[in-house]
Parts: structure tokens; sequence; C-alpha cells
């Protein structure tokens, strides 16, 4: 084939360190909009973009020429640096060291919009812990407790 065509789907999920409840409605959208920014900077494009206190969904198209690791990382780094800026209180801001991130098929994308949409509601009743443990479980990963969080 003389040229590369893909089309990956990812959802992205990751916390703030220690799980600490600091995305507010004050700053959220505008995270939302920094971290799109920086995807389309690394020739990804968000599809969409939600958060709860404490933790952050992504579903993006990964570009054929990026690497997971490296679109993740440039979105933590990148957002990081940004939200410190924002305020006194944002200063000792860290994302968890991690992340989870989950190949999603055109079939399966617009439940995975549902689901991202409906974090709020979601989390009344589900802990970022247990809904991890059940993403992971539901795509058959293994995983030790003792190095899930930080």
């Amino acid at each position: 084939m003389p040229q590369s065509l893909a089309q990956v789907h990812i959802h992205l999920v990751f916390s703030t360190k220690n799980r600490a409840p600091v995305i507010h409605d004050e700053i959220r959208e505008s995270l939302h909009r920094y971290m799109a920014t920086v995807l389309k900077i690394h020739k990804c494009r968000a599809t969409l973009i939600n958060s709860v206190e404490d933790h952050v969904h992504i579903l993006f198209e990964l570009h054929r020429t990026v690497t997971l690791s490296s679109a993740a990382e440039a979105v933590k780094k990148s957002s990081s640096i940004w939200i410190k800026t924002q305020g006194a209180e944002f200063a000792n801001f860290a994302w968890q060291g991690g992340y989870g991130a989950f190949a999603v098929s055109k079939s399966g994308l617009p439940g995975m919009i549902r689901y991202i949409t409906n974090q709020k509601e979601h989390h009344q009743k589900f802990s970022f812990q247990d809904e991890l443990r059940a993403i992971l479980s539901e795509q058959g990963i293994e995983f030790d407790e003792r190095y899930l969080w930080d």
C-alpha cells in the first residue's frame, strides 16, 4: 500500500495525584478546551473530554504518526503546567503518574460518548477506583492493586 491509513479511537483516563478533588466547575471547561488544543497540536482530534473532581476521561483519535504514550504525556504535562497558572489553590497540582488507555471500536463510539458524557451521574454511585477496576476487568487487563494508585 503506497500510503498509511489509520483510524484509532482511544479512551484515555487518569486521575489527579492521590485523587485530590480539585477539578472544580470554575476551571473544568477551560481545562477541557486546553486539553483538546494540546491534542490538536499533536495531530490528534479530541472527540469528547469530560471530568469530575478527581479524574478526566478523554476520547480522541490517535493520529497514525503519534504514539499513545506521547499523546498521553503531552496532555498530562501541558495541562498540569496550565492548571498551576489558574490560581494559588493549584500551585501543587499534579496528575497521577500513570493512565489507562483503551481502544474503542467505531461501533462502540456512541456508547462511549454516552458513558463519558454521564460521568457526573455515574460517580454519584461509583468511585474512581471502582470505575477503573471495572474498566480493567472488562478489558481483561491484569493489574496489581498495590501499583494502581498514587
